[in-house]
């Protein structure tokens, strides 16, 4: 006999092997020791999540031109909402506090996937004064133009990528150094 409360569970199957792929490309680029050294993201709890979400946003905004369903995207929101949330536990943040911590992560989300958004739209110096508020705490204009355009050669691969293989996880970030990331 079936199990009488499986709809109440989270769906398993091929998306969700697509979503863990893409979540786990995602999280191994925002952690490339380039950024921290040679692009002047701070190497702190911040400065990791900042990053995450710079290219979390990325992929989110890739997914918008494919022809995929909104599942997809949801699915991959919803995977960073259950790291957060498994962060702050492991961090040690208390039961009664998570859930206002998360809708902080939400608000982050959202107002800097807004802001690279028009930002992306208004050109260059605009893409790199966004990355600079919200990655670089304002400060180092010259890494943030720096790391513009490694958002822009980032965007750019992807828009190259088709869809099956952007599904299939058969694609990867440039390396920073592509974009310019190297100050040797």
């Amino acid at each position: 006999m079936p199990w009488p409360f499986n709809h109440f569970s989270k769906p398993r199957g091929p998306l969700r092997g697509t979503i863990e792929g893409i979540y786990g490309m995602i999280v191994t680029q925002a952690r490339e020791p380039l950024f921290y050294r040679d692009f002047g993201v701070i190497d702190t709890v911040d400065g990791r999540f900042d990053l995450l979400i710079l290219h979390l946003w990325i992929v989110l905004r890739r997914f918008r031109s494919a022809e995929v369903s909104a599942n997809v995207s949801q699915a991959l929101f919803d995977r960073f909402c259950d790291d957060m949330d498994a962060n702050l536990r492991e961090m040690g943040v208390g039961d009664l506090a998570v859930p206002k911590r998360m809708q902080a992560f939400g608000e982050a989300f959202y107002g800097r996937s807004t802001a690279y958004d028009l930002a992306l739209a208004a050109g260059d110096e605009a893409l790199a004064a966004a990355v600079c508020k919200n990655v670089l705490n304002g400060e180092g204009m010259e890494n943030a133009r720096r790391l513009a355009t490694y958002v822009r050669t980032a965007l750019a691969r992807l828009d190259r990528i088709d869809d099956a293989a952007l599904l299939a996880a058969a694609w990867d970030f440039p390396a920073p150094s592509e974009a310019g990331g190297s100050r040797s």
